[in-house]
């Protein structure tokens, strides 16, 4: 099989050299792996270490460079699907690390007879200080982060909803297209959402692996988990069918704190009072689960305190992005997106160049 490893960035000068150090490792045949990169005009560096990269003789079958105006994932996706020219793309992530054998893993599970396949995709931290470890710690948590199973696959081979890091044969990217260039950030779900509805299953291997670096400082990770809730909310207009409830759980929280406290304004005390109880009982479960669990730092006695500020950031993102719908759709409404995973389908579906747009690119 001939592999199309593809990883998009933009400014990512200071996470990507451990990444290119892994691809370079890869165990499987170097003239049977396609190294395809997206730039979206950075102006750190990025660009330049990635033909640093493409100058550097590590014996790939090819290294292709895209530069996108546009600063936009799911566009810069499209350019990837657009030039990639394998019978698998793997999608890695800017800010992710891969071990030796992680290509040849996700190969020889796709010969057994899978369409996409992934792995666990635990969160690492770079330069570890104590600090940092907290937030890894948070980020880690079922309480402070996501439920997705491929963040904690189990032992045994298991058709997920969505992956991370997933390998598609080129006949699934065939059918589905590309990515909805409406969205930001739940473009993943979406995508993996059409995956299914054409009838192939996502399967989650416990013998692939690749890991995701969490946001080192807790202003960043406020502000990711906002934007996360924001693109929740927006999405609902789009595709709820590839939303879960639990996505909304942050929400809700928010929703039924605002008016406990209104309640409580107006003299009903006891449901704000029972809600901020039962909250601070899981807040405290949690939170001692990561000191048992983890390699306990000093700075984990602040966990009580971060699990809230990262869901309200998510719920109150959630709130906004519900509320600006009625602004999103009329943006949108003219967009080429639909138009462009079109012509993904077309150019993958025949295996010829078709026109795409210079400009956008």
């Amino acid at each position: 099989m001939i592999v199309s490893l593809c990883m998009i960035a933009y400014n990512e000068v200071e996470a990507i050299d451990g990444l290119f150090g892994d691809i370079a490792l890869q165990e499987y045949p170097h003239e049977k792996i396609e190294v395809v990169f997206v730039d979206s005009m950075s102006t750190d560096g990025t660009y330049e270490k990635m033909m640093n990269f493409k100058n550097t003789d590590f014996g790939f079958r090819d290294v292709k460079i895209v530069r996108c105006e546009k600063m936009n994932q799911a566009h810069s996706w499209n350019a990837a699907l657009m030039t990639f020219t394998g019978d698998v793309v793997i999608r890695v992530d800017a800010h992710a690390r891969i071990p030796r054998n992680f290509v040849s893993r996700n190969v020889y599970n796709l010969k057994q007879g899978e369409n996409v396949v992934g792995g666990g995709r635990p969160n690492i931290s770079s330069n570890a200080s104590s600090w940092k470890l907290t937030l890894l710690a948070a980020e880690d948590s079922l309480f402070g982060s996501s439920i997705a199973g491929y963040r904690r696959p189990s032992a045994e081979k298991e058709y997920m909803d969505s992956l991370f890091h997933a390998a598609y044969r080129r006949e699934v990217i065939a059918e589905v297209g590309g990515f909805n260039e409406d969205l930001g950030r739940t473009e993943d779900n979406e995508y993996h959402y059409r995956i299914r509805m054409a009838g192939y299953k996502m399967c989650c291997c416990p013998d692939i692996i690749s890991y995701q670096h969490s946001r080192n400082t807790l202003k960043h990770m406020v502000r990711q988990k906002y934007g996360n809730g924001k693109w929740i909310g927006l999405t609902l207009s789009e595709c709820p069918g590839c939303l879960s409830y639990f996505h909304f759980a942050p929400f809700l929280f928010v929703m039924m704190l605002v008016a406990c406290t209104v309640l409580a304004f107006y003299g009903t005390s006891l449901p704000l009072l029972v809600l901020l109880v039962l909250y601070a009982m899981f807040d405290f479960v949690n939170s001692v689960s990561c000191c048992t669990l983890k390699n306990m730092q000093p700075q984990f006695a602040l966990l009580p305190f971060i699990f809230p500020l990262l869901h309200v950031a998510y719920g109150i993102g959630t709130i906004v992005g519900l509320a600006e719908i009625p602004f999103w759709q009329r943006k949108i409404k003219n967009s080429p997106a639909k138009e462009h995973i079109e012509l993904v389908r077309q150019k993958v579906a025949e295996n010829t160049r078709v026109t795409w747009n210079n400009k956008e690119l």
